[in-house]
């Protein structure tokens, strides 16, 4: 799950300096989790934009916002706005917000910081689990990612600094290793640290990443 936090609103009226009709997109899934762009988010922003003298002439919420050919099926309802608007404010992730920037000609500002890929623990609470790293590792760890636990991203850790089972970087985190370590010791298989493992190919994470599963030799 992509996790969002919303912007200072001071940062959103800054984008939309200027503009006096707005149009507010937001998203069923992730960002609506999140708390930043549901129904009751967009209706928020729309009182609190209005009360700044900027019109909000439509909204709706985009089922997912990062679908493309969803999105642009879904803004056509929103045809004549776009018309009136000066801009549209996204309460999506940052690839949900792109989205719609490459379906309209109107300039398109994001009303979240993206923040993580990540779990949610519990209403309002979520936790990054994955970096997106193109080359997973988690089937010798346990299903515990160094990359994303271990704040040195250590693949043949542990790196020996940890104290009473806390990270040095950061004393209020568990140490990823030492976790990975418990879970491998229960499931029987602490042989699976004995390896030294290559380094990691970075050819697998090039910018920007695709992926077409029509074409049998694509890769990301």
């Amino acid at each position: 799950m992509i996790i969002s936090q919303s912007k200072p609103f001071e940062e959103i009226i800054k984008y939309l300096e200027g503009s006096k009709k707005v149009v507010i997109t937001g998203c069923s899934l992730c960002a609506s989790t999140c708390k930043v762009g549901g129904e009751e988010e967009i209706l928020k922003m729309k009182n609190s934009l209005e009360e700044k003298g900027i019109e909000v002439i439509g909204h709706r919420i985009l089922d997912p916002s990062c679908n493309y050919l969803k999105v642009k099926k879904d803004l056509k309802v929103l045809k004549k706005d776009f018309k009136e608007a000066d801009s549209v404010l996204s309460l999506a992730c940052g690839d949900g917000t792109q989205t719609v920037a490459k379906l309209l000609k109107l300039p398109v500002y994001p009303g979240n910081n993206t923040m993580f890929i990540g779990e949610v623990k519990r209403v309002g609470e979520f936790e990054e689990s994955c970096k997106a790293c193109g080359d997973c590792e988690l089937g010798w760890t346990g299903g515990i990612c160094p990359t994303t636990l271990c704040a040195k991203g250590l693949l043949n850790g542990a790196c020996g600094g940890a104290k009473e089972g806390k990270c040095e970087v950061d004393s209020n985190k568990d140490c990823g290793w030492i976790l990975i370590y418990e879970k491998l010791k229960s499931l029987g298989k602490l042989d699976n640290l004995t390896e030294i493992r290559e380094p990691r190919n970075y050819k697998r994470v090039v910018s920007p990443g695709r992926l077409n599963l029509n074409d049998k030799g694509d890769a990301c």
